[in-house]
């Protein structure tokens, strides 16, 4: 697979969209710009998430490898926050089960406080298993079903009235927009494309993106999705100078690749001392609040990830090899 240094960008925009929506305080309340601010986030997250694991089973369709290497790549540093907050808040067993399986974002929702915000792996694991199904099934042919499934998911939010859930049936179409874009990628990326595509479009269709993840305009939501999937889709092949030199900084790498961590640990450390007191308090911790979660996501990145991520890859070349 061909690395796109503009992705990196969009990954480290991802997380500080989620920090300024969940720590910092955007404009009059009545606006709504930290939900708006932090939905973006997520949803440029997710459509990350759809397109790079769809391409990978495009160009390697082998369902144990794929499983293996995310795995490796989610679940310790996600068992480990769960497990932490089980003791921390002496959850009962079948929470702390519904969090180990990724499915504590269902109903009955049981989420870990300070963990609350893990309901996004849950949605993601539940996507690795539906395209590792299809792909076991029907082959890299199988995961043309992905934008079929991204419009139905849709249409199911929109006959729910769901503008903004964590229920995985009514927000994957955030990850599947991204499934479909990697399904397009090798049109988009044409000559003729690339021409007809104005250097401002990313841009604006961010700012569309951000506008479709405010609740007050209303059915403007169910459109998300797609605003997120074409601003990352377009900034491929058509995006200003000055934005490619930005999104492929050093800066934008070193965020997006401790981004996963930083956003595992700023919802923990929230629940801690760091988040707590009024309104003044808290925001007056905000300093200490973001080095933690940078000082501990660097950590974890570097001393605890990496080594899992590069034990995965080498348990599965054993796997091919003993294949072979």
């Amino acid at each position: 697979m061909q690395r796109i240094p503009i992705l990196d960008g969009w990954r480290a925009l991802s997380i500080l969209m989620v920090l300024a929506g969940h720590l910092l305080p955007l404009g009059p309340h009545w606006w709504s710009m930290n939900a708006a601010v932090a939905g973006t986030g997520m949803a440029l997250f997710f459509t990350l998430s759809g397109f790079l694991i769809t391409q990978f089973m495009l160009h390697r369709p082998d369902v144990r490898a794929f499983l293996i290497r995310r795995l490796f790549r989610i679940v310790p540093l996600a068992w480990l926050a769960m497990l932490i907050l089980t003791i921390a808040t002496r959850a009962d067993v079948q929470t702390m089960l519904a969090n180990l399986l990724f499915i504590a974002n269902l109903p009955p929702v049981r989420l870990l406080h300070g963990g609350e915000h893990l309901w996004s792996l849950c949605v993601e694991v539940q996507f690795y298993l539906l395209v590792a199904l299809i792909v076991a099934l029907a082959g890299a042919r199988g995961l043309r079903v992905l934008p079929v499934l991204c419009v139905a998911v849709t249409l199911g939010r929109v006959a729910d009235g769901a503008l903004m859930s964590n229920y995985t049936w009514q927000r994957i179409d955030e990850i599947l927009a991204g499934a479909t874009l990697a399904l397009l990628h090798a049109r988009l990326v044409a000559a003729p494309v690339r021409r007809a595509l104005p250097a401002f479009l990313p841009l604006l269709l961010l700012v569309l993106t951000v506008a479709a993840a405010n609740e007050t305009t209303g059915a403007l939501n169910y459109l998300r999705p797609y605003f997120a999937a074409a601003a990352i889709g377009t900034s491929i092949v058509a995006a200003p100078r000055w934005m490619r030199a930005l999104f492929a900084s050093r800066p934008a790498r070193y965020i997006a690749e401790v981004s996963y961590a930083v956003y595992v640990f700023h919802g923990m450390l929230s629940a801690t001392w760091l988040g707590s007191g009024d309104t003044l308090v808290r925001y007056a911790k905000r300093p200490l609040l973001f080095a933690a979660t940078f000082a501990a996501a660097h950590l974890s990145t570097f001393r605890f990830e990496h080594p899992m991520i590069a034990l995965g890859k080498r348990l599965e070349r054993r796997r091919v090899v003993a294949a072979a």
